[in-house]
């Protein structure tokens, strides 16, 4: 297994990644996403109005729909949806970073994903099989991801 990480400039691009690794016939109950709470309630916006298309609503709504907001100290509110959020919940003092490490992603790392949602920016990770890596990164670049590891 190995952690793979995506920055996205816009949430919609996000959510299209995981519906496209739901479409690959991967886990999607693996893929965290950190996003502002602003960013968040655009797409349940779009997913309340049926503009997302109605493919989302399988794995991938469920995680969308799955949505949480959780204020961070220094950052505001979030919503996280996935593994991680439900480490944000227990990790109010660690914040962001706290939570980043316990999903296994390095501590400087995790503190550069955290300046990346201050910015605006949602964060995507996932745990993905070895063989799959390359698939997962490669959907993630076509879907516009300006980082990912």
């Amino acid at each position: 297994m190995k952690k793979i990480t995506a920055v996205f400039t816009s949430h919609e691009d996000a959510v299209e990644a995981a519906q496209r690794v739901k479409e690959e016939g991967l886990r999607t109950s693996d893929i965290s996403i950190i996003t502002s709470e602003e960013n968040a309630e655009t797409s349940n916006d779009q997913i309340s109005r049926g503009t997302v298309s109605g493919g989302v609503l399988g794995g991938a709504a469920g995680l969308l729909l799955g949505l949480g907001t959780i204020a961070i100290p220094g950052l505001g509110m979030v919503a996280a949806a996935g593994p991680v959020a439900g480490l944000l919940g227990g990790a109010v003092t660690g914040g962001i970073v706290g939570a980043l490490v316990d999903l296994g992603i390095p501590q400087e790392k995790s503190e550069e994903y955290e300046q990346d949602i201050k910015e605006g920016n949602t964060l995507w990770s996932m745990d993905v099989e070895d063989e799959n890596y390359e698939r997962v990164k490669s959907i993630l670049r076509e879907c516009g991801a300006y980082k990912y590891e």
